[in-house]
C-alpha cells in the first residue's frame, strides 16, 4: 500500500508522541527537532526578539516535556499542542513585562539579495504589518498568524484556540477587515 511522505510523517509523529509519553528521551528529542523551527518562528513573530524567543521556545518544550503525559491525540495535532502551550507563555511574558514595547520591535528582512533600497523598504512594510497584527485582539492576533505566518489550516486553529471551525473563520474575517482598516489609517496619515 503507498504512502504519501504526510502520512508517513503523522504516522512517525504518532509514535514519537506515545514512545516520549513513555518517557522516552530520544523520541521527545525527534519530536523537538520536528517541530522548534516552526515554535521559534510563531513566538518571535508574537516578541520580536531572537533571545526572548529562543529562551520562550526552550520553555515551551521544557513544559511540554514536563506535561507529555496529559497530551491526548484525538484533542488535537502535536504542533497545535504547542502552539497552545507557546501562547500561553508568550500571554505571561507580556504579563511580566506590563508594557507595549514589543510593538516598535524591529524585523528584519532576511533576504540579502535585496539592493539595500529595497531592502529598506522590506523591512519597513514588515514593520508596519507586524504593528497592526500587533493591535488585533489576542484570538484575532493568534489566528492570523497561526493561518498567515504558521499555515494553520482552520481545523488546526480551531483545536489550538478550542473554538468551533466556524468561529475561527468569523474571527479571521474581523481581523483582516481590522487590519486594512488600521493599514489604510497609517497610510493616509503618511
Amino acid at each position: 500500500m503507498y504512502q504519501n511522505n504526510s502520512e508517513g510523517q503523522a504516522l512517525d509523529e504518532a509514535m514519537l508522541v506515545q514512545k516520549a509519553i513513555g518517557h522516552d528521551a530520544n523520541a521527545f528529542g525527534r519530536l523537538y527537532d520536528m517541530h522548534v523551527d516552526r515554535v521559534y518562528r510563531h513566538i518571535y513573530y508574537r516578541v520580536g526578539n531572537g533571545a526572548d524567543a529562543e529562551d520562550l521556545t526552550q520553555q515551551v518544550f521544557l513544559n511540554a516535556w514536563q506535561a507529555i503525559g496529559r497530551y491526548k491525540k484525538m484533542a488535537s495535532p502535536f504542533i497545535a499542542w504547542l502552539m497552545t502551550i507557546s501562547h500561553n507563555l508568550v500571554v505571561d511574558f507580556y504579563r511580566a513585562k506590563k508594557d507595549k514595547s514589543y510593538l516598535e520591535a524591529e524585523a528584519l528582512a532576511d533576504d540579502s539579495s535585496l539592493s539595500p533600497e529595497r531592502t529598506a523598504e522590506a523591512s519597513f512594510e514588515q514593520q508596519r504589518l507586524r504593528r497592526a497584527i500587533l493591535q488585533l485582539g489576542g484570538d484575532e492576533q493568534q489566528v492570523v498568524i497561526l493561518r498567515f505566518m504558521e499555515g494553520f489550516e482552520f481545523a488546526e486553529i480551531a483545536s489550538v484556540l478550542k473554538k468551533k471551525e466556524g468561529n475561527v473563520r468569523v474571527i479571521l474575517h474581523r481581523a483582516l477587515v481590522k487590519l486594512r482598516n488600521t493599514l489604510e489609517k497609517e497610510r493616509k496619515q503618511n
